[in-house]
């Protein structure tokens, strides 16, 4: 069995609503990707699911893939809620429009081709891979606010 490709993803915000970022680092047999996007007026949220999307939309070829994420919104949502989601015409239980549609479609869309782990880890807490997407999230942030 082939190693599965690691992406470490995170999303950061400088006030929620406010200038955000997001930051992934692919990992596979010792070589490394990293990347990283901002935008001026966002969320948290939203900047996790970008990263969680721009890692896998890098992918160009179906994977096995690790994914790390310190989003309880990213993770509950694509292993927990997503199903539900659909099947209700992308509603929440309450009934009410799911918040981000266009991003959670787009991650849906770019899990088809791919054999994913969903790992949740707690953020800040020393895991390196967690650590080096957070710092490319707020490389972006401070690379837009630079100009």
């Amino acid at each position: 069995m082939k190693n599965p490709v690691e992406i470490y993803t995170d999303g950061a915000c400088r006030g929620n609503p406010g200038p955000g970022g997001w930051g992934v680092s692919l990992r596979y047999n010792g070589t490394q990707k990293d990347m990283n996007g901002a935008e001026p007026n966002t969320t948290n949220n939203r900047m996790e699911l970008l990263a969680a999307i721009n890692g896998l939309e890098a992918l160009t070829r179906p994977c096995k893939v690790r994914l790390f994420t310190d989003s309880k919104y990213v993770h509950d949502g694509i292993t927990s809620w997503l199903e539900a989601w659909k099947r209700r015409g992308w509603k929440t239980s309450s009934k009410k429009p799911v918040k981000n549609i266009e991003l959670w479609q787009r991650l849906d869309l770019a899990t088809d081709a791919h054999e994913i782990e969903w790992v949740w880890v707690k953020g800040h807490s020393g895991d390196e891979g967690n650590e080096h997407a957070d710092t490319l999230a707020n490389m972006a942030i401070d690379e837009m606010l630079a100009g």
